[in-house]
């Protein structure tokens, strides 16, 4: 590992992807954010009674980092969060802190987009549900943030008054737009704090913490 690249000095992380995780210290909370479709998904499955299987997911942006963090040894609290549960998912990662009496490191895992090329790409929504995250935290005490965390922190509080504008005018949001139900999850995903609902992995599913 890299230290500068690790975050390791910071309680508060921020990555992209697969590869960014592998680059970020080991934290005791792992959040992922990929909103459209991913967490959105995972949010929807729980809302209707059920678990959600991370192994049926062919998602390779938030489904991989699931898979990633359920296979390790460690048994890291994995949640997901978007811009819809992002208060919920600062409040649960409080009791987090507070059921282990310790100061618990978190890293937020921004999905990111897949290129055909196998990189990863930007993706505005993933920053600012990761931003609405790290923002929430704040207020709970759950503060010292790494740069890259802080920046997204901030580009969310700028710019929520625009979110369904960015989110649903966005490469991904556009990708969708011939998709009566992908565009459905698009302006979904643009909604801030709609529910109080936090999926945590336990296993190989997702359950409602």
């Amino acid at each position: 590992m890299s230290a500068p690249f690790s975050q390791n000095t910071y309680q508060v992380r921020l990555e992209w992807g697969v590869e960014g995780l592998r680059r970020l210290a080991p934290a005791d909370v792992y959040v992922i954010a990929d909103p459209i479709r991913y967490s959105s998904g995972v949010l929807q499955v729980l809302a209707k009674g059920h678990d959600f299987e991370i192994a049926r997911s062919q998602c390779p942006n938030g489904g991989a980092i699931a898979k990633e963090l359920a296979a390790r040894d460690d048994g890291p609290v994995v949640f997901a969060g978007t811009l819809g549960n992002a208060t919920a998912v600062a409040r649960a990662v409080k009791a987090e802190q507070e059921r282990r009496q310790a100061r618990t490191s978190v890293a937020i895992i921004a999905g990111g987009e897949r290129t055909p090329e196998g990189d990863i790409r930007f993706a505005v929504e993933d920053l600012l549900a990761a931003g609405a995250i790290i923002d929430a935290l704040v207020p709970l005490g759950i503060d010292h943030s790494s740069p890259e965390a802080v920046a997204a922190s901030e580009a969310f509080v700028a710019l929520r008054r625009g979110i369904t504008h960015l989110v649903t005018g966005s490469g991904s949001g556009r990708e969708l737009e011939g998709d009566p139900a992908g565009h459905a999850d698009v302006r979904a995903a643009a909604q801030v704090d709609t529910t109080d609902v936090v999926p945590v992995l336990r296993g190989a599913h997702f359950v409602a913490a």
